[in-house]
């Protein structure tokens, strides 16, 4: 029997005039004899037998196999290792059970992934964009839920993310970035320890409940972005180490890894970039999740240690050359076939090349974490005392980009990096830092609602981690529920963060200037800790905007400044209003007249009012 003529790699159902069945395609370049075992054949192990197609590749059409039945490849490879096993699971199976004897078994999934998209949906542009950063294992509660925390509470899936959709709309939240969905092999995992990666996660609600959740996001114009993992595959994962029984010596992986040095990171061993089918196995992972799976954009963990063995910059030693070009060729891709979409960065490490075009010589990702952005706003919120504040350091990331443009890099205060409590060293949420024990201090409210402020008003992709915007607190841990108490207890804060929110996305027509790239930082204070800085697109009236930033304990009254337009300025916003907390001070903040006489190298001057670690935000009607 012939190999197969259709195409598409794993599990493949076809249906035509002729003929149904499922087309089987592994790469397995040195086996010396495939099968395919199921449901289908009573799991026979050598009952069908894949052929190969000359090219290290092995294919077979079965038209009894059907849709929903569970499989497995069995290869044979007499020069495999003692212990080798030869039952693998397919790289490219995207669904997966378990089959109640500890072990995982491939199921063949239907083709038709996705739903058709929402007619009129249409992607929020990267100005206009909100992030909202979710694990989905402990976000919120599904009552159906295989799995419990230490506390007793069900673990999470896509349909309780689902059920929590309209409140996020009316948080003003547009993007949602959800960690690694990729299956484990182990439950209670963050997801970047997997095994799997066309598969998603079983007890998310796998394909059905993702492709339900994007529908259901997509129908409030909220975009789904995905967490993917390419520099490594999970230590406890044995999927395809060894895959086909061969590896250039006993502790080194096979097919699908590096063979050398090179193979090691921090976490598993890591993919080699520069075999074609291992490229070519990578990227059909990124073009499922955008083509098939309706995602809006992909977050590339890591990509430090896809582009060089140490995640350093400055180090040609130890670069990866075909770690770059994968990112460069897999970017382009998207470019070419789904502009619009976004593809975002973890690098860490600020460098510009990561967000250059391909043309010229960089990674072509849309956007990267601005990892200086975080530290720097952290410092200034967690440090004790005042004098320890530094303004010229707050300004400097508040005015970054990266090669001119505002919106390559995406910034937070907050993400599962910075907040995970199995960090080294431990990290935890901004009111947890700010005073240890007393999150819900008023040292803690006012210096995260600040933060907050500068993460909304600079240039940038704000991101926000979930429960950030309830004055979550302590650390997050993959083990315990998210406590959405904190939502009822702290409602006051929440608004806080949704004004800040429709500001940035300019609901009233009178802030268009936070979503434009033009920044002049014209104050910074260092005495008083006070920074001021204009936001404009155009310019204008409804479009300048002015941020005031007070990071002192002292507030500030008739405190003179320069502003870029005469006449009327309005206050839009004052973070020490007591309708946020009972415990803020209302300080008075009054809407103010911009006269001739500048200063701070700006035209005109006015006088404002300021409460102490608070922040206002003024514009002019359009």
């Amino acid at each position: 029997m012939p190999p197969s003529q259709r195409p598409f790699m794993g599990a493949t159902p076809y249906q035509d005039v002729a003929a149904s069945g499922v087309t089987f395609r592994v790469w397995a370049p040195f086996a010396a004899d495939v099968f395919v075992a199921g449901t289908f054949n009573n799991w026979s192990s050598d009952n069908d037998a894949l052929f190969s197609e000359g090219n290290d590749y092995w294919s077979v059409d079965i038209p009894n196999a059907l849709v929903g039945n569970q499989y497995l490849f069995y290869l044979q490879n007499p020069q495999a290792p003692s212990g080798w096993q030869p039952w693998r699971m397919d790289p490219y199976a995207r669904q997966i059970i378990r089959n109640g004897q500890g072990t995982l078994n491939g199921v063949i999934a239907a083709n038709n992934e996705a739903l058709a998209d929402v007619p009129g949906y249409t992607m929020p542009n990267w100005n206009e964009m909100v992030i909202y950063e979710i694990n989905v294992r402990t976000f919120v509660s599904d009552s159906g839920a295989a799995f419990t925390d230490p506390n007793g509470l069900k673990t999470g899936s896509f349909a309780s993310i689902a059920a929590k959709l309209d409140y996020l709309q009316g948080l003003g939240v547009n993007a949602i970035e959800l960690m690694p969905l990729f299956e484990f092999d182990i439950p209670l995992d963050a997801g970047y320890n997997y095994a799997y990666m066309f598969a998603i996660e079983h007890e998310f609600g796998g394909p059905d409940g993702f492709r339900e959740l994007v529908h259901q996001a997509h129908q409030r114009g909220i975009a789904v972005i995905v967490d993917v993992v390419y520099n490594h595959l999970g230590a406890d994962a044995d999927t395809m180490w060894k895959f086909d029984g061969w590896s250039a010596s006993p502790e080194f992986g096979g097919i699908y890894f590096y063979n050398d040095w090179r193979r090691e990171t921090s976490w598993g061993d890591r993919f080699d970039y520069g075999r074609g089918e291992v490229r070519q196995y990578i990227r059909d992972n990124a073009l499922r999740w955008l083509e098939q799976r309706y995602a809006d954009g992909l977050r590339w963990d890591s990509v430090g240690s896809i582009r060089n063995v140490y995640d350093n910059n400055n180090d040609p030693a130890h670069d990866l050359n075909d770690g770059w070009s994968i990112c460069q060729w897999i970017n382009d891709l998207i470019d070419q076939r789904q502009g619009w979409k976004i593809t975002i960065a973890e690098d860490l490490k600020d460098n510009e090349w990561i967000t250059k075009s391909t043309g010229a010589g960089g990674t072509g990702f849309g956007a990267q974490w601005g990892i200086s952005f975080f530290w720097k706003l952290h410092d200034a919120m967690t440090a004790q005392d005042d004098s320890a504040r530094d303004m010229q350091a707050v300004a400097f990331v508040i005015g970054q980009s990266y090669n001119q443009n505002a919106f390559q890099r995406v910034i937070y205060t907050e993400s599962h990096d910075s907040v995970d409590a199995t960090a080294n060293p431990p990290m935890a949420r901004v009111p947890e830092m700010i005073w240890p024990g007393k999150a819900d201090s008023w040292f803690s409210k006012k210096r995260s609602t600040l933060g907050a402020v500068a993460l909304f008003t600079s240039p940038g992709i704000p991101m926000l981690f979930m429960g950030q915007e309830f004055l979550a607190w302590g650390a997050w841990n993959v083990n315990y529920m998210m406590d959405w108490a904190h939502a009822w207890q702290f409602t006051g804060i929440t608004n806080l963060y949704r004004d800040l929110i429709h500001l940035r996305r300019n609901w009233f027509n009178n802030t268009r200037g936070l979503r434009g790239q033009n920044t002049n930082i014209f104050k910074v204070d260092n005495t008083s800790k006070v920074l001021a800085y204009h936001r404009w697109d155009q310019g204008g009236a409804g479009d300048d905007v002015v941020v005031i930033l007070n990071f002192g304990n002292q507030g500030c009254t008739n405190y003179f400044l320069g502003l870029p337009r005469p006449g009327l300025w309005k206050v839009r916003f004052n973070s020490d209003w007591s309708g946020y907390d009972a415990y803020f001070g209302n300080w008075f903040s009054y809407d103010t007249t911009a006269t001739s006489g500048g200063t701070d190298n700006l035209p005109y001057v006015a006088n404002i009012g300021i409460g102490p670690y608070s922040a206002i935000i003024l514009s002019q009607d359009a």
